[in-house]
C-alpha cells in the first residue's frame, strides 16, 4: 500500500487486511524499489524448494542451512550464509556491491556498500585456504564480487 495517510491505525488495518508492507508519501524510490524486491523473493524463496551448491571442496545446502569446507563443517553468520548463497546461485555472474546489499537487505542488512566487503573478508577466512588468494569469491576491482567456477 502506498498512501498519504501516516496514522498508525492505518497502517495496522491496511497489514491486518492482508498487505505486504505500507509506505507512507513522500517515499524514497531506491527504497520503495528494495521493498518490491524483498517481497518479490520472499515469494520466490517459499515457492522453490532450498537448493544446494557444491563447487571444489565447498557445499552449501539452503535446506540444512549448513556449509561443508573440505569435509569439516563452516559456522557462517546468518549474513555470510546468505551472501555465499546468492553468490553460488549464479557462478560467473559479476555482483555489484549495491545488487548485493539490496539482495541482502531483506536479511537484516542495512549496512552500507564499503561494510559488505568487511563480511566478505570474515566469509573468505572461513571458506577459503587462502583469503588472500581467494579461490572462490573473486574481487571484480571498481565493480563487486563473483563466484568463481573452478576448473
Amino acid at each position: 500500500i502506498i498512501t498519504a495517510r501516516e496514522e498508525e491505525t492505518d497502517a495496522v488495518l491496511g497489514l491486518e487486511l492482508g498487505a505486504d508492507d505500507y509506505v507512507v508519501k513522500p517515499f524514497r524510490m531506491r527504497e520503495l524499489a528494495s521493498r518490491v524486491r524483498a517481497v518479490l523473493r520472499r515469494f520466490e524463496n517459499s515457492a522453490r524448494p532450498g537448493r544446494a551448491f557444491k563447487e571444489g571442496e565447498l557445499e552449501l545446502d539452503e535446506n540444512s542451512h549448513s556449509v561443508t569446507v573440505r569435509g569439516e563443517e563452516a559456522a557462517l553468520t546468518p549474513m555470510e550464509f546468505n551472501l555465499l548463497a546468492t553468490l553460488m546461485a549464479e557462478p560467473g555472474r559479476v555482483f555489484t556491491r549495491q545488487q548485493l546489499v539490496d539482495d541482502l537487505a531483506d536479511g537484516g542488512f542495512a549496512g552500507l556498500e564499503r561494510t559488505l566487503n568487511v563480511h566478505v573478508r570474515n566469509l573468505r577466512t572461513k571458506i577459503e585456504a587462502n583469503p588472500d588468494d581467494p579461490r572462490y569469491i573473486e574481487t571484480v576491482f571498481g565493480v563487486g564480487y563473483r563466484f568463481r567456477i573452478q576448473s
